[in-house]
């Protein structure tokens, strides 16, 4: 199937964060690419990775990057498609990060995830193709139901509990 999610990293010290967008994509049976760029290294890479994405049939692209975190602005700067920025923690805690990619100038956004928000990102991208495609619209309410049965299979778990010492 041809990739219409393109999940980008700076580099692959970054994959063990990204691959939790790979698998809720992999889980919706989203057809993906991914790829290893930097802002910093490759600038001709990126440049030419994001003016040609849409040609290949790309709908949105996450991209991932700690520190400086040029990465997702960089690309967000060279195409028209919706980007999704996850920054890495770092040095900061990936304060740097999450500051670099959520301060993008007017005319270039990029929708920031919180610090190693690989999954929300990719949730953020299927909810945007949703809006144009009920397969996965369905596949997206069904994730949606399921949400709360963790929390009440938490719960259930925690009425087990022996609550003696805390009673008043």
């Amino acid at each position: 199937m041809t990739p219409i999610i393109s999940i980008i990293m700076g580099s692959t010290s970054d994959l063990p964060v990204m691959e939790k967008a790979m698998k809720f994509l992999e889980e919706m049976e989203i057809p993906f690419e991914v790829n290893a760029l930097s802002a910093h290294r490759t600038p001709a890479a990126v440049e030419q990775f994001a003016r040609g994405a849409r040609d290949r049939g790309i709908k949105v692209i996450i991209a991932g990057a700690g520190m400086a975190a040029a990465l997702p602005g960089v690309i967000a700067a060279s195409t028209t498609l919706p980007v999704i920025g996850v920054p890495i923690k770092g040095m900061l805690d990936g304060l740097d990060a999450l500051l670099s990619i959520v301060q993008m100038p007017p005319g270039i956004p990029v929708a920031t995830m919180g610090v190693n928000g690989a999954q929300n990102a990719a949730i953020l991208a299927v909810e945007m193709l949703a809006l144009s495609d009920e397969t996965i619209a369905a596949k997206m309410e069904n994730y949606k139901s399921t949400l709360g049965e963790k929390i009440e299979k938490a719960n259930a778990q925690l009425s087990e509990i022996s609550t003696y010492k805390y009673k008043v």
